[in-house]
């Protein structure tokens, strides 16, 4: 499996010639869900959904085909009739030609006193890949390849070490990281690497590697 990283929390996964695309949101490249085969959307927020590139990826391909949960599906399935499923905590199914379950329910808390809103992370070909998109949640499977929420407005750095040591993945990538500086990069890549238990690894935005 292919693994490309495109920018803030979308990644784009190649395998026998078809392509999964996760949460091309309003962060990631203009293109970041062209020539999907299917799209996975982990919840409604405008960095992980952008309506607009969905939209034009499905107009493009009339063989492309989204997962979703339902604050995102009832936005654009009336416009694509068959293409765009509701799933949730527990589904199973299959989507270009890569195996996926559904795990979570809420988006972390940003505070408290903003409602929490849906959110699920997606277990990839039974554990080789899992994104959890804006939450820390635990899919309680064994999983390869974590794509670590590494910076956001939700969490902080020692939850995100205990997230790698509770989930014990062999090697974590760094997602949800467009609000990350540069010169802060060495102290998240120092501090992860050394305390999380696995191997921590980034990618810039474009580069690729074999998961």
């Amino acid at each position: 499996m292919r693994f490309t990283k495109k920018s803030h929390s979308c990644v784009r996964l190649e395998k026998d010639g078809r392509t999964l695309v996760v949460d091309p949101g309003g962060f990631s490249e203009e293109d970041a869900a062209a020539g999907a085969d299917a799209i996975l959307l982990t919840h409604e927020h405008p960095d992980h959904f952008d309506e607009g590139r969905v939209r034009a990826a499905l107009e493009a391909d009339p063989g492309a085909e989204v997962w979703t949960l339902r604050s995102v599906a009832d936005q654009i399935s009336a416009a694509f009739p068959g293409r765009v499923h509701t799933v949730g905590h527990g589904d199973t199914f299959t989507a270009a030609g890569f195996d996926v379950e559904v795990h979570g329910e809420l988006h972390a808390v940003i505070h408290p006193d903003i409602p929490r809103i849906t959110n699920v992370g997606y277990l990839i070909d039974g554990g080789r890949v899992f994104h959890p998109g804006d939450a820390l949640t635990v899919p309680g499977r064994p999983v390869e390849t974590l794509m670590l929420p590494v910076h956001a407005p939700w969490n902080k750095i020692a939850e995100v070490i205990d997230y790698v040591r509770e989930v014990k993945p062999q090697r974590a990538y760094d997602i949800h990281d467009a609000l990350l500086t540069e010169p802060a990069r060495p102290i998240y890549d120092r501090q992860i690497g050394a305390l999380g238990g696995a191997e921590h690894l980034r990618l810039a935005p474009g580069a690729s590697a074999e998961v």
